[in-house]
């Protein structure tokens, strides 16, 4: 099934706005659970010892468990919704500065999948993060959830690269359509 430029742009559009809309919600989310709490659940991302997170889950089961829980659930759809937007971005790009087949063509592909792969790993990390609140955390669970935690933000900024592409390729498309307007009035 082949989608046109307009649809995989607007595409683009809605799944940007709306991850945007969803990451501001749990920002706000995990802020109030952070000062309510002295830990929110991004603070997990950066925990490399089971300590760290015992401290953690010794406040939350008491009185804001709820809270986390909320801030995991809600990250489950930003992650369908950043991957998307990263990989319509990395498809426009790919179509704005690679026209034709060739290294460029093929490596914009490859890339324009880092953002979903990011989203999986993402995925991963939280039931790692969740496994280890549920039962005991473990130094060897939480290295792993770190590890996966730095591969997920290495794909998060390939697809903020793209994302930037993908709005610098717009803006191009549309300086071009002025161009083509004004010498044909």
């Amino acid at each position: 099934m082949r989608i046109t430029k307009q649809v995989l742009a607007y595409r683009w559009a809605v799944s940007s706005v709306l991850a945007a809309l969803v990451y501001a919600v749990l920002a706000w989310s995990d802020m109030r659970l952070k000062s309510l709490s002295g830990f929110g659940t991004a603070d997990l991302q950066g925990f490399a010892t089971a300590d760290q997170y015992r401290q953690a889950f010794l406040v939350w089961p008491s009185r804001y468990a709820m809270r986390a829980g909320f801030g995991w659930g809600l990250d489950y759809l930003l992650m369908l919704l950043y991957g998307c937007a990263f990989f319509y971005a990395g498809i426009l790009a790919r179509e704005a500065f690679a026209l034709r087949p060739g290294l460029p063509r093929r490596l914009l592909t490859m890339l324009a999948a880092v953002p979903i792969a990011g989203a999986l790993l993402d995925g991963v990390e939280n039931a790692l993060q969740l496994s280890m609140f549920l039962s005991a955390p473990t130094d060897r669970i939480a290295a792993i959830a770190l590890s996966v935690s730095n591969a997920k933000w290495v794909a998060i900024y390939v697809g903020a690269v793209l994302w930037l592409g993908a709005l610098l390729a717009r803006q191009q498309e549309r300086l071009q359509h002025r161009l083509r307007r004004a010498n044909g009035a």
